[in-house]
């Protein structure tokens, strides 16, 4: 038995040590995962904390503990999808209410985490979501798909699709592809 799925089973079983050594494996891929998809530290926080909850309620009817990773995320995709719904389903603010800084040229070539977060951001979520479990999370295509909820060829095209859009978005901020 692995250890990670020796881990879920005793967490499964209701031993306090075992879920808090589950959390500090799996929070900071889990946050980063969230903070991608949202952009805030604040909320990611937030949602990351909701994902936990729903994971401790669900945890004893996980029958693959093996599957954690992948159930995890998906759990955390709902979260930030639920999320998102109640946020485009609020009032919008106009353009004028959120102008952009402009982009200060004097770094160099070199993308920073912050750039490339930008770039990101700039991305819708179903292709924002997919650079991150794939490229930021190190998910193999198959995890991906099964947190995603696709088959793995629509994660390859999403991926393609992705990778295109950042590029474009990254050099239409100014910086080379």
């Amino acid at each position: 038995m692995s250890d990670e799925r020796l881990l879920v089973v005793r967490c499964q079983l209701g031993e306090r040590e075992a879920f808090h050594e589950l959390v500090r494996r799996w929070h900071d891929p889990l946050w980063r995962y969230v903070r991608g998809m949202v952009g805030s530290p604040h909320l990611a926080d937030d949602l990351a904390q909701e994902a936990w909850v729903s994971v401790v309620r669900g945890l004893p009817r996980l029958n693959e503990p093996e599957r954690f990773a992948p159930w995890l995320f998906t759990i955390a995709r709902r979260t930030v999808t639920d999320h998102l719904r109640r946020t485009y389903s609020a009032p919008r603010t106009t353009e004028a209410e959120t102008d952009d800084v402009p982009a200060d040229d004097s770094l160099g070539d070199v993308l920073t985490a912050l750039e490339l977060e930008a770039g990101l951001s700039a991305l819708p979520p179903l292709e924002r979501e997919v650079l991150i479990l794939f490229h930021l999370a190190d998910f193999p295509l198959a995890a991906c798909a099964e947190v995603l909820g696709v088959p793995p060829g629509t994660v390859k095209s999403r991926l393609h699709r992705a990778r295109r859009m950042l590029r474009e978005a990254l050099v239409e901020k100014g910086y080379e592809a």
